[in-house]
């Protein structure tokens, strides 16, 4: 294929998205823009729920009393995939699910529900306390990724939320 046929074929895959409809999340009137300041997060109780609490406030902005409610439920669970000849592990993938509903608090509806999973991993083959160190930094940007999939669903399917 020649470098010209290249960009014919890319202008008009191009030209078919915006045909049907498509536009950035993040541009004025996208799904994205609807949702800041708009969504208040429920309060954690755990150091992931604060550190995806911390993620999606650095988003979408902190909004007490907000007329949208997201409750997100997260659950962690250790893998261990890398184990030595005498039975020590050495590598975990640290894997984790957010259960989440956003709801509409001056009607009680739920807007939207969902669940969005991913993994990270870190050594644990040193000592002690750089395992621990491994394992928080790994809990950290589990729930940054965690917070990415959560914010795109919700700017994916609600589009026009009601003032």
């Amino acid at each position: 294929m020649s470098s010209s046929d290249r960009r014919l074929f890319l202008l008009s895959g191009l030209a078919a998205l915006a045909g049907c409809g498509f536009s950035p999340v993040y541009a004025p009137g996208g799904g994205g823009a609807a949702l800041t300041g708009r969504i208040e997060i429920a309060d954690p109780d755990t150091r992931a729920g604060f550190l995806l609490t911390q993620e999606l406030e650095g988003r979408l902005g902190r909004a007490a009393g907000a007329r949208y409610l997201l409750t997100p439920a997260i659950s962690l669970r250790k893998q261990g995939v890398s184990i030595d000849r005498s039975n020590i592990t050495l590598r975990v993938n640290l894997l984790g699910r957010v259960d989440y509903t956003l709801r509409d608090r001056q009607t009680d509806e739920i807007v939207t529900r969902g669940t969005v999973d991913n993994f990270s991993g870190y050594s644990t083959f040193d000592t002690p306390v750089a395992t621990q160190a491994a394992e928080r930094d790994a809990e950290a940007r589990l729930m940054s990724m965690l917070a990415d999939q959560l914010l795109t669903r919700l700017a994916a399917s609600v589009r026009d939320l009601p003032q």
